[in-house]
């Protein structure tokens, strides 16, 4: 039998994955999955088929690459920054042995195929590296090309991984790997509770707020980093996907939105949650992290070359999407906030 075409997710069961997926299912994608556990059955009701294995390890790679012909592949899968922090040596195999797999298998499959194969690779504000707080004031908004000094095992990963794909894209023997990055600053999503990352401040503060709990912030006040609502989030990588290479000057593209302080955004969620109470109790560790990444990311090149825009500014993201959606998650009507 021919093998069916198909778009593999790997890590679909996480934040991304959870708002890409109906957006490639409506789009009439077949969508086949790799993660670790099984999908939430939201995520898994989009999908042809799951695979669930260690995206590190070969053996449902070899199986997908048998059965299916696929055509594009969006490698969500990765171990994030504080987890990374903590394990490192598992950080590198999950995040350059994964991503190693998975352009070894966009390489076999282009081959098999006669024609190239696109890789979407999330990577990360984290790419980045700044000494200290006056030189992050002075470089206010970075470009992709500046500061990539990492100081976390996530963004070494992260970069080192970057230069894999420009490489399998440009410079290997066959070119067969239609690789595309986004640099993503911190996502802020309605719809999924945030993991733990280290840009996950300012969504927990939202979370504890709604639930009349007590929220002490692992960053200070004036902590200020970029970031940007899920849906721009796929908006951007969707379109990015959809570009014709030849308009295409990069292979990693910054996207960004908004860049709040801790201290604005603690203000947001009183405005929506009067009684909300927050502390801050800088954790050295993913202070210093922070620290390091930039205040605000340049995003000229993806706004000319593949039309990223935002639909969320800070203001409109809660209003109409955040604050509304945790609500409803928490049983409050619109009466009832902040009580």
């Amino acid at each position: 039998m021919p093998r069916k075409p198909v778009t593999l997710v790997t890590g679909a069961g996480g934040e991304i994955g959870h708002a890409l997926i109906p957006r490639l299912a409506a789009a009439s994608h077949t969508i086949i999955t790799l993660d670790l556990k099984p999908l939430p059955a939201d995520t898994a009701a989009f999908v042809h088929r799951q695979y669930t294995g260690d995206i590190s390890a070969t053996e449902a790679i070899g199986e997908i690459a048998n059965t299916y012909k696929v055509r594009e592949i969006f490698h969500l899968a990765a171990l994030l920054s504080t987890s990374s922090e903590r394990s490192p040596a598992l950080a590198h195999k999950v995040n350059v042995g994964g991503t190693l797999n998975m352009l070894d298998l966009a390489n076999e499959q282009a081959a098999s195929q006669g024609e190239r194969v696109k890789m979407l690779f999330p990577s990360t504000i984290a790419v980045y590296g700044l000494p200290d707080r006056k030189t992050k004031n002075e470089f206010a908004r970075i470009k992709e090309h500046q500061w990539q000094q990492p100081t976390t095992m996530y963004g070494c990963n992260k970069l080192y991984c970057e230069h894999l794909g420009r490489y399998m894209a440009r410079y290997s023997a066959t070119k067969a790997v239609d690789f595309r990055c986004v640099r993503l600053p911190g996502l802020i999503s309605a719809d999924t509770l945030p993991t733990g990352g280290t840009s996950d401040f300012g969504p927990e503060m939202l979370h504890a707020a709604a639930q009349g709990k007590p929220y002490e912030c692992f960053v200070a006040e004036d902590t200020r980093i970029p970031f940007m609502a899920m849906p721009d989030a796929v908006d951007g990588i969707l379109r990015l996907m959809a570009a014709d290479a030849a308009t295409l000057t990069q292979t990693s593209y910054n996207i960004g939105a908004f860049n709040p302080s801790a201290a604005e955004f603690a203000q947001m969620v009183l405005a929506a949650f009067p009684s909300a109470q927050i502390t801050y109790k800088p954790n050295p560790l993913r202070q210093a992290i922070c620290d390091a990444w930039p205040a605000d990311v340049d995003d000229a090149p993806a706004r000319s070359d593949f039309g990223h825009y935002p639909a969320y500014d800070l203001r409109r993201a809660f209003d109409d999407y955040l604050v509304p959606a945790v609500r409803r998650r928490y049983g409050l009507d619109t009466g009832n906030a902040g009580r």
